[in-house]
């Protein structure tokens, strides 16, 4: 059998990363209105715990927060509490993962949260989580390349595999631009003038679920032109080596294992941009475009 070709590679990545549908899930509801995904196991459980939620059935079934929970800080400690003993009970294995790190919750990203949460409890409610990563790439002559991390090995979401120059979740309470000069200066040591210098590009968004949670992730990605001289450093010890490899050598790397999928998919938006893929070349071309950006 002849080997898969990048095109069939990248276009199983692509979907893999954009297949979640919402059959077997219920609306996460807050306030009247839907913040998230929920599958419905998950919902009968949270159930149990009526102070905190109520699931609906008929043909508006949803699971909403408990309407007396009234300001966001209430809505945030009950939360937190449920999931602390949840996580306890080893009921959910996402919640396994605790990073106490909260996450805001909200309908869309401009809005005011309605409330904060563990980020490792936000799958099991299917809310959106919001990132930044940054394209850091530089020019030789007609040629381009792109800076390339290898995640530390003891990471505890895909350990020593490929990743941006810098990328990171937006944490409660901060903005987008705040966590680009966070994450820059951290994991890669680049000065903050530079960092600065990075361009807004847009967003990728993809959604999927695996068991009983479901990602819904939308990146606010960034390029960011380097200077020759420039080469990023360890920082906080999340990466453990930086390569800067010419775009020939990342289009083949991303539609491999060892690269992070959802940075494939931002290296893969990158690539469509400045036409290293093309529309007459490329047969899943308009699959890749439409799927690059879901609806969350």
């Amino acid at each position: 059998m002849a080997a898969t070709g990048w095109s069939e590679r990248m276009l199983q990545l692509v979907l893999k990363m954009n297949g979640f549908h919402s059959e077997g899930c219920l609306p996460f509801v807050v306030c009247g209105q839907r913040v998230g995904w929920v599958v419905e196991s998950v919902a009968q459980h949270l159930a149990q715990f009526p102070a905190v939620f109520t699931c609906r059935g008929g043909t508006s079934a949803r699971l909403e927060l408990n309407e007396g929970l009234q300001t966001p800080q209430e809505r945030t400690l009950a939360v937190q509490n449920l999931m602390r003993s949840l996580r306890t009970q080893k009921r959910f294995p996402c919640l396994q993962e605790w990073r106490d790190e909260l996450y805001d919750v909200r309908s869309q990203y401009s809005d005011l949260p309605f409330l904060s949460m563990e980020r490792a409890a936000t799958p099991l409610l299917g809310v959106p989580r919001y990132g930044v990563h940054v394209n850091g790439y530089l020019r030789k002559g007609a040629e381009m390349f792109m800076w390339i991390g290898r995640r530390s090995k003891i990471k505890p979401s895909y350990p020593g595999m490929l990743d941006h120059l810098a990328a990171g979740g937006i944490a409660a309470g901060s903005g987008v631009w705040e966590t680009l000069l966070k994450e820059c200066t951290e994991e890669a040591c680049i000065p903050e003038p530079l960092a600065a210098s990075a361009r807004p590009v847009g967003t990728v968004s993809y959604a999927y679920r695996q068991q009983e949670a479901v990602f819904l992730e939308c990146q606010f990605v960034f390029d960011l032109e380097v200077p020759e001289t420039f080469k990023p450093s360890v920082g906080d010890g999340e990466v453990q080596d930086f390569y800067l490899w010419p775009l020939d050598k990342v289009k083949d790397a991303i539609a491999s294992e060892v690269f992070k999928p959802n940075c494939a998919l931002v290296i893969l938006d990158f690539l469509i941009r400045n036409g290293f893929v093309e529309p007459d070349k490329e047969k899943f071309y308009q699959t890749f475009v439409e799927n690059l950006h879901g609806h969350l």
